[in-house]
């Protein structure tokens, strides 16, 4: 169980004028709804809204051999109570415990993992979710144990003490969290009147020893707080499991229907949580860790308000591209980084963060000012180019082929994702979210791309070197940091003085598949074929007779017969094999984003390189990859990257 900085996005995730139907729909049994999915699935869905307003997507798998179910409660820390932080975190350990059906402790979780399964549950700032798988003959009753805790949870004095403890372990574990430190960090330097700004975990002292001191009983404070926010108009169900649609909906409606409907106006949170004294800052923190980090952030209108456009999909595609051109590419090329990534960070309905996040060498953190030069020179080119819609075009086709072809998760992940997903999205979209961009809007990418401006920014910059440099601490986890004034007239001095490079838009990318027929097979066959044996070389093959997706699977194993002959030599290989993936991202990683991957690593007789993707456009990326295996040099640069 945990408190969440953030919730997931789409299902499996890895969400747009008019464009090509993007799925087939299925309709559900209510018949006003239909519901976007994957091309190659065949499972039943059904949304189904029970008398008690309880919303539930029901889905049949025949072939699965797990069962699973996520409840989603649309409450999540934003709506701790001042003084309690940590109560709806708290409240989730709670539900645990027992019901009045199933009095004895913990016998829900018992019966889960005595029947092949695992439960658990995350508080998130506007909803808690809560799930399990087990094996597909014990739903009936797993189910029947789940739905106590929003039925009749038993939280009883004795367990009190015990799970505010248990709540005090976990936030003892995140004390040493990099990621939780900052990203409270981040939220420490808000607004105070903002739900954003809030410790989202709890601890014994917000949840013992302050509430004493207020006079409060927390234990009655909890109660008081499930009341009045677990509602069931509040709630989003999925079921998954191996029966047909209509005894899926009978087990839900005869296990569901009494859960309160007190009728609970959804929370809503307006405002931003920066004011203008929180941008326009650059703060130097000290992590746990070794490592130096850019965290760079805009508050942007959120992607949820024009998700079908995805203006924020488009810009991340191109500001963490990796190609030539790229931001990457070149910081890469200077020395300075070793991954960059952009994106959507926190957000809400209300409020957005646009985030760019650099992992830094030891020389790029001697050229930060260089670093933030050339990104805002990047941001500036974008804003300037217009938005090519080859490009738009480009990503949608990407997202769409990922969206159809994708891999079959775990039910239990599949359940939680798709429940968050329900608070968030209309039914059609449940299952699609926000991963596929379907609406060309120039205008809605052009207002994202001029929110990430020099006057709205936050410079967050972690590294140990800022040790003993630092004057204050972040209250709950202790996180040594500084803050200073960054106006934009100093950042328009770093992009004067960042180097010359030749930043540019991305290429057209050749791999994206556009065939994704089946090839035919004539017979099944349960082993590999050899087609071919040399003096050097032996290649075997055996056809797809399971899956049916357009899809190819290559594994090539290369003898080097003193590559394991000692310790030096296999410490060698190693060392070889991450500098042969590093100098092949810049041919492979349009590969990569049109869904061909590739990974290089070393074996007991070598090395082998494997690909796996879709088949269309597998032997360009083969050709490319051996190709440049041939003519491969090893460059000191980045050697003393790699081996560090």
């Amino acid at each position: 169980m945990d408190s969440r900085p953030r919730e997931t996005d789409a299902p499996g995730d890895p969400a747009n004028g008019a464009a090509p139907p993007l799925a087939a729909a299925v309709t559900a049994a209510t018949g006003d709804v239909e519901i976007i999915r994957p091309r190659n699935d065949k499972r039943g869905y059904r949304r189904v809204v029970l008398p008690n307003s309880l919303e539930c997507l029901l889905i049949s798998d025949p072939d699965t051999d797990k069962a699973a179910a996520s409840m989603n409660v649309s409450v999540g820390y934003f709506c701790d109570p001042d003084g309690l932080e940590g109560l709806a975190h708290f409240l989730e350990h709670m539900l645990f415990y027992a019901s009045e059906k199933y009095p004895e402790e913990d016998s829900y979780s018992k019966y889960i993992a005595e029947h092949g399964g695992s439960t658990n549950a995350f508080t998130s700032s506007e909803h808690t979710n809560f799930y399990f798988d087990v094996n597909s003959d014990s739903l009936h009753d797993a189910l029947d144990r789940f739905a106590q805790f929003f039925i009749k949870p038993l939280m009883s004095p004795d367990a009190t003490l015990r799970e505010i403890k248990a709540v005090d372990s976990e936030n003892q574990k995140n004390l040493l969290s990099d990621p939780w430190r900052m990203s409270q960090l981040q939220k420490h330097l808000c607004a105070e009147n903002h739900p954003y700004h809030k410790f989202s975990t709890g601890n014994w002292n917000t949840l013992e020893v302050k509430a004493k001191e207020k006079g409060l009983d927390t234990r009655l404070e909890l109660i008081k707080f499930y009341d009045s926010h677990y509602s069931a108009n509040l709630m989003q169900l999925v079921v998954y499991g191996k029966d047909s649609l209509d005894n899926l909906q009978n087990l839900v409606e005869n296990k569901f229907c009494d859960i309160r409907d007190v009728g609970r106006k959804p929370f809503s949170f307006p405002g931003h949580p920066c004011t203008p004294e929180h941008l326009q800052v650059l703060v130097k923190a000290v992590p746990i860790k070794q490592g130096h980090t850019l965290r760079i952030l805009f508050p942007i209108t959120p992607n949820i308000r024009c998700y079908k456009e995805g203006p924020c999909k488009y810009i991340s595609h191109l500001i963490g591209h990796e190609g030539e051109g790229s931001l990457f590419y070149v910081l890469k090329k200077l020395g300075w980084a070793m991954s960059l990534e952009a994106g959507e960070g926190d957000w809400s309905h209300d409020f957005s963060f646009f985030c760019v996040v650099i992992q830094l060498t030891d020389v790029g953190q001697e050229h930060m000012e260089d670093t933030l030069g050339l990104l805002f020179r990047y941001i500036k080119l974008l804003q300037n180019s217009g938005t090519p819609k080859w490009i738009f075009d480009e990503l949608q086709a990407i997202c769409e082929t990922g969206f159809h072809y994708r891999d079959k998760s775990p039910p239990i992940n599949y359940v939680v994702n798709i429940s968050s997903n329900m608070q968030i999205f209309p039914p059609k979209d449940w299952l699609i979210a926000s991963s596929v961009p379907s609406k060309f809007s120039p205008d809605a990418i052009q207002n994202v791309l001029n929110e990430l401006t020099p006057e709205t920014v936050r410079i967050f910059w972690e590294s140990k070197k800022f040790e003993g440099k630092t004057k204050l601490a972040e209250p709950w986890y202790g996180t040594s940091y500084s803050v200073e004034v960054v106006p934009p007239s100093i950042i328009q001095k770093w992009v004067g003085k960042a180097p010359e490079e030749d930043l540019h838009l991305p290429k057209r990318n050749i791999f994206i598949p556009s065939d994704l027929s089946l090839r035919s097979v004539e017979e099944k066959v349960s082993f590999p074929a050899m087609l071919r044996k040399t003096q050097f070389s032996r290649l075997w093959y055996k056809p797809d007779t399971m899956f049916f997706t357009p899809k190819a699977y290559i594994k090539m194993d290369f003898h080097c017969p003193l590559s394991q002959s000692s310790p030096e030599s296999a410490v060698l290989t190693d060392v070889f094999t991450r500098l042969l993936m590093d100098y092949l991202n810049d041919y492979a990683y349009d590969a990569q984003v049109a869904g061909l991957y590739y990974v290089v690593k070393p074996n007991d007789t070598g090395f082998q390189v494997t690909m796996v993707g879709f088949n269309d456009k597998m032997r360009t990326l083969l050709e490319t990859v051996i190709g440049k295996i041939a003519e491969f040099e090893v460059k000191a640069d980045r050697f003393s990257v790699i081996k560090g």
